[in-house]
């Protein structure tokens, strides 16, 4: 049966085939010119942008050296031109012919053989184009893509008469300003962690599409699979059978009696079901119709650390009478229920002890779960550079993390289907995200119809994936946006509530819910949550704003608070049922510095160092944004400071490197404490279910709140986070106002955990201290949970003992098992510490550090040993030309103890010679010049 199918299959398919012809113009030779410099004429690429041509013929210096973020905004001010070769392939044989372009970034005159196709005016929509009459009359054609400025658009738009206008300071405006008004990715207007460059080009791959008669060409497909009776935001019923629903979007044209059939097989090509779809309709030039499959023919998808990644390959065929094959396409799907609770809290979750209002939690297979990640940004300012080795290497590093989810940030661009394809076989859950950010948006119906068709594009274009598990409207609009009308124009905040829904909820949601039951969605990335949901409407959400009672808890968080004296008081912390985004920005190693700074500028107060700060950011076209970039200097510097030793060093490099580094360690030490907190909240009445720090990644070489640089080497904060985040973790925690302290361990493993702790307090030397508190308890932690193990006040623990020479050393030992493990038991051990006073203050002696390595380069590993004292925040650091990672970093050591260090090679330029410039630190070094 299998090897018929597949015969009958392969046959029918390559039938398809060859009534279509597809010319990726990527293969075509490119001409990039500008109308406003006649003189410039230089190869191009697609996909590609005018910076990225431009730098690789040499007219231009690298874009992300140096100030040239603020030396080439008259590439963003300009038109750009590309012309391809003549398209002398193309078929004159053909019943029609089309172009497809899958991003154009943004604004665009097209013409074929001299002759007007079509203009263009969003960067995140497909446009395609019948060009049949145009070639007929046509002999040399060539393809001409003019692109306007975006920036000079931009402001044409917003100086239309009866533009749309906001209150005073509502408008987040970084660098380029009206970045609102276009469909464009808003932080290529500027961020305050990257540059304004404001590209524009075809940055998306483009082709030209022949077809025969009765032909067709998929140019987007939808597949949704839930649960029989499932709606979205709601949890569905996990016994009900899959109901999968399958969309076609094509070119040309099929026949009247054409009917869709499938082919569902397993990683190894076995085939699991096939058959018709029923109830097909058509609509335009889409096909769609569904299927139930039964729930015991398929394994579930689940995300890393749940579960395994089971996907299967679904075919889709459009078939004619004779059951011949149209067309068809391929994608790779899963099967799991993905769904973001916001359900009133229920009785039985107050007898628990949970505090009323609504959940607000993600739930994997009908599993609550613990989300632990981070926030994912553009990774370049240029997307077409991102190739999917290059996300490859970051996701691995997610998963070595221990991070289970992403909130891909709105404001960037949709993420491409590689990015998706990756985190489905590595099982990372998107937070996803429209891209909408900082700024109210217009709502005329030009702009509100462009929206929607962008909107059904990338619904339907990724929905298959199982590793999307959730949109948003976009970025900080209800807690931020709406709250700056309600400071600069209360008497107005109706009229903009109002122009907010009807973009976020009246034009957004019908979309998503008319194209996908599984997926649930919110229009603003942190609110107070839904206060109603009546699906008998075309739009079934009514938001809760303000709406709360007191006592309640309600809805997702964001923190940010630079005043660094209270970084680590856990009161200055929100409670939330989960927190999406918080954070502090540092400065990158030294090694990232030299890949974009002139060695002469490699020290903190430089104006280029200070330049590329981008925090605060100008707030216009500012190109001396010194005082700003200054304060934000400043923050670091104070942090830095208040908290650790200050380096002093005699080198003026060394200083540099060290002051760099230190600024990570204040960024990690501070995320670490949030991060602690968000967890132990599981446990407590607020009954949190997700920490989201900000940022996974850099975009390029500067001060920013990333655990990753550019070149993917980890900072300190990716270290400790990826400790931090295991399943099992002893945490203290000190109210600075009462002194009152307590140490608990906390799990977000399924089922309970049963060990031991031990607990044993310190000098710097290593002594121990005779400080009454038990050496060592057992353990038991439930599901999801968290068990205080010690509790008292600071000051009488201590006694007469002097807080800036004390440190608790604490350890946790259990036996559990991961979700779906078949009970297979592990046990889990953390190691934490906590000292008593900040470690500028701390008594801190030499640890004596030993380093040595291993004989091997590639699999390798280092042992560190401190032979003196107790060694705080342990660095092993390599030069320049490699990027690896090591398996832990940013880790204490006790006198006398060593540790082995294993690391994995990402790329290597320096023959295997970067051993030989590996070193080891620790913040003592701080304190030697």
């Amino acid at each position: 049966m299998r090897r018929s199918t597949q015969t009958i299959l392969a046959a029918s398919l390559v039938a398809a085939s060859h009534s279509q012809t597809v010319l990726d113009l990527s293969t075509v030779e490119w001409t990039v010119t500008s109308p406003n410099f006649t003189y410039i004429s230089v190869p191009g690429k697609l996909p590609s942008q005018a910076h990225l041509d431009l730098y690789a013929a040499q007219a231009i210096g690298n874009p992300l050296f140096g100030l040239n973020d603020f030396n080439l905004r008259w590439i963003g001010d300009s038109n750009w031109t590309y012309n391809s070769a003549p398209l002398n392939t193309l078929s004159e044989n053909s019943s029609s012919t089309w172009l497809l372009f899958n991003g154009l970034d943004t604004f665009t005159s097209i013409e074929i053989c001299g002759q007007h196709v079509a203009s263009t005016n969003n960067q995140f929509r497909q446009y395609y184009f019948e060009i049949s009459d145009i070639l007929r009359s046509c002999s040399d054609p060539i393809l001409s893509i003019n692109f306007g400025s975006a920036t000079v658009i931009a402001n044409a738009t917003a100086a239309l008469p009866g533009q749309e206008t906001w209150p005073e300071g509502v408008e987040g405006l970084f660098e380029f300003p009206n970045r609102q008004f276009i469909r464009k990715e808003q932080n290529d207007f500027g961020w305050d962690w990257g540059p304004a460059f404001a590209p524009a080009g075809p940055w998306q791959p483009a082709y030209v599409i022949q077809l025969g008669a009765q032909s067709a060409y998929i140019r987007n497909t939808l597949i949704d699979i839930y649960r029989e009776g499932q709606l979205n935001l709601l949890p569905p019923d996990q016994s009900k059978d899959w109901v999968m629903n399958a969309s076609i979007d094509f070119l040309g044209s099929i026949p009247s009696d054409a009917a869709l059939h499938y082919i569902l097989q397993d990683s190894e090509n076995s085939t699991v079901l096939s058959g018709q779809l029923s109830n097909t309709t058509r609509e335009d030039n889409s096909i769609t119709g569904s299927v139930l499959i039964p729930s015991d023919t398929v394994e579930l998808w689940w995300p890393v650390g749940m579960g395994s990644q089971t996907l299967y390959d679904l075919t889709l065929r459009i078939v004619d009478g004779s059951n011949n094959t149209v067309s068809f396409v391929t994608k790779r799907i899963g099967f799991r229920t993905i769904v973001l609770n916001e359900l009133p809290i229920t009785e039985e979750q107050l007898d628990q002890g949970i505090a009323p209002g609504n959940n607000w939690h993600f739930e994997i297979n009908g599993h609550e779960f613990y989300a632990k990640g981070s926030n994912f940004i553009p990774p370049d300012p240029f997307w077409p550079t991102v190739t999917e080795d290059r996300l490859r290497q970051l996701f691995e590093s997610v998963i070595d993390g221990n991070q289970n989810m992403l909130r891909v940030w709105s404001s960037g661009a949709y993420s491409p289907d590689f990015m998706y394809d990756l985190a489905d076989s590595m099982g990372i859950l998107l937070w996803s995200e429209f891209e909408f950010g900082d700024a109210l948006y217009p709502v005329d119906q030009e702009f509100l119809d462009n929206v929607a068709e962008e909107v059904l594009y990338q619904v339907r274009r990724v929905n298959h994936h199982p590793s999307l598990a959730f949109w948003a409207g976009g970025n900080e609009l209800e807690n931020l946006e709406l709250y700056l009308v309600n400071q600069s124009a209360p008497d107005q905040l109706d009229r903009y509530t109002a122009e907010y829904e009807k973009l976020f909820l009246d034009t957004i949601v019908p979309i998503v819910f008319g194209n996908t039951h599984s997926i649930s969605y919110s229009p603003s990335s942190t609110s107070n949550g839904w206060l109603s949901l009546n699906f008998s409407l075309p739009q079934p959400i009514t938001e809760r704003y303000e709406n709360v009672t007191e006592g309640s808890i309600y809805g997702d968080t964001d923190h940010y608070n630079y005043n660094s004296a209270v970084s680590f008081n856990y009161s200055t912390y929100p409670v939330g049922r989960f927190a999406n985004e918080f954070g502090y920005h540092s400065m990158p190693s030294l090694q990232t510095w030299q890949q974009a700074v002139d060695p002469r500028d490699l020290h903190f107060n430089s104006s280029v160092i200070t330049l590329r700060n981008h925090h605060y950011p100008a707030g216009g076209l500012n190109t001396s944004n010194y005082d700003r970039a200054r304060k934000g200097m400043g923050e670091m510097t104070i942090a830095a400071q208040r908290w650790y030793p200050a380096p002093n060093k005699t080198n003026s490099l060394a200083n540099f490197s060290a002051w760099c580094h230190t600024t990570q360690i204040f960024q990690a030490d501070y995320y670490s404490s949030q991060i602690q907190f968000y967890r132990r909240g599981s446990a407590l009445p607020e009954r949190q279910l997700g920490s989201l720090y900000w940022q996974l990644e850099d975009q390029w070489q500067a001060p920013t709140w990333a655990g990753i640089e550019y070149d993917g080497r980890w900072k300190v904060l990716h270290y400790v986070a990826k400790d931090i985040y295991q399943p099992v973790i002893i945490s203290p925690f000190l109210n600075v106002s009462t002194r009152d302290f307590e140490v608990w361990v906390i799990s977000d493993l399924w089922t309970p955990v049963y060990g031991t702790v031990n607990m044993t307090w310190y000098d710097w030397s290593g002594n121990k201290l005779n400080i009454s508190t038990p050496a060592s308890a057992n353990v038991q932690v439930g599901a999801i949970n968290g068990t205080k193990v010690l509790s008292g006040n600071l000051g009488d623990l201590l006694s007469y003992h002097n807080s800036t020479d004390v440190l608790l050393a604490m350890e946790v030992s259990v036996r559990g098992t991961r979700p779906n493990s078949s009970n297979k038991t592990e046990i889990f051990i953390h190691r934490n510490w906590f000292h008593a006073d900040a470690l500028s203050n701390a008594k801190l002696v030499d640890p004596g550090l030993v380093l040595s390595h291993s004989n091997s380069n590639s699999s390798g590993f280092f042992t560190v040993k401190a032979t003196k004292g107790v060694a705080a925040w342990v660095w092993l650091d390599y030069p320049a030309g490699a990027v690896l990672n090591f398996d832990a970093n940013a880790f204490w050591l006790m006198p006398g103890e060593e540790k082995q260090v294993r690391y994995k090679v990402k790329s290597d330029t320096t023959g295997g010679n970067w051993t030989d410039g590996a070193t080891v630190r620790s913040l003592w070094d701080n304190t030697v010049s």
